[in-house]
């Protein structure tokens, strides 16, 4: 099964208190990078969401969102931290000073300042807080890897029709230049000819045949051809796999680059270039693609 690495979960859980909810949005990215935003009083449940996390997912840029609310009607010991409070206004006074300015603050400014007031810890339940994350992030996880799963298949469906692509162009390049040996003899003979036409020298034909064997030899593609065409069956085998197969496909096209960019060099026909054109545009598509699967 291919997946994806971007989708986007949300999953909510709540008890008799409490709701809890998790989201979380992933974006391709070479490692597994997780970003949690959560409240202050919950912050000790981190590590547990993210192994949980971890279980599940194992390659992509993760941002997740973690929300406590209390429910109507349930009781908040609200706390006011004294010395955070002091700070912001000494702050206050000394932009005043510094800038010129008269502004004032009232009691409900300083009540919206970050952390100024929080609910008391004590009112918290930590079990419950901790099975609450555990079954909103499952759930999350379950509807992003739905969403994963659904892009991995669109993503394995256009490669699998490029590498169809890509095999039809292959076979172009082995169809033809199977001919260069003979092409070549061609070539050098009509040129000596006519070099030695005026001096009444005629050429000599095992001369011609060993001369184009060594150029054959030289643009000679066929080891090429076959591990381009071996790539191609490993790229295509490696979507029945159960594992994360991104950083395999990567490497693999790599080396089908490398193959192209060889054949490339050696030819000298024009049709040929044309098709490892072809081919390399191709490569590239596929490479766009793959940088998404896990």
């Amino acid at each position: 099964m291919i997946y994806s690495m971007t989708g986007y979960g949300r999953g909510v859980a709540q008890s008799e208190e409490y709701i809890l909810t998790v989201e979380m949005k992933s974006v391709n990215n070479r490692y597994m990078d997780i970003f949690v935003r959560m409240p202050r009083t919950i912050v000790s449940l981190e590590e547990p969401l993210k192994a949980q996390i971890k279980k599940k997912l194992s390659r992509g840029k993760l941002d997740v969102f973690v929300g406590l609310e209390f429910k109507e009607g349930i009781r908040k010991n609200l706390v006011l931290n004294s010395k955070l409070l002091e700070e912001y206004r000494n702050i206050h006074e000394q932009i005043n000073e510094n800038y010129g300015l008269t502004s004032s603050l009232r009691a409900m400014d300083l009540m919206k300042f970050p952390d100024v007031i929080s609910a008391s810890d004590m009112e918290l339940k930590e079990d419950t807080l901790a099975l609450l994350t555990k079954q909103a992030t499952e759930q999350a996880l379950n509807a992003i890897l739905d969403m994963r799963r659904t892009e991995g298949e669109h993503l394995k469906e256009d490669v699998c029709q490029r590498c169809e692509l890509l095999q039809q162009h292959i076979a172009y390049i082995e169809e033809n230049s199977q001919a260069l040996e003979e092409e070549y003899r061609q070539h050098l003979r009509e040129k000596l000819d006519t070099i030695l036409e005026k001096s009444g020298y005629k050429a000599d034909e095992q001369r011609i045949v060993q001369e184009a064997a060594i150029l054959a030899d030289k643009s000679c593609i066929t080891e090429e051809l076959v591990r381009f065409k071996s790539h191609i069956n490993q790229l295509l085998h490696s979507f029945n796999t159960e594992e994360p197969v991104g950083r395999k496909l990567d490497f693999v096209l790599q080396e089908m680059n490398r193959e192209v960019n060889t054949m490339g060099s050696k030819s000298d026909r024009l049709d040929i270039v044309d098709r490892v054109v072809i081919l390399k545009s191709e490569l590239e598509k596929i490479r766009e693609q793959i940088q998404n699967i896990e």
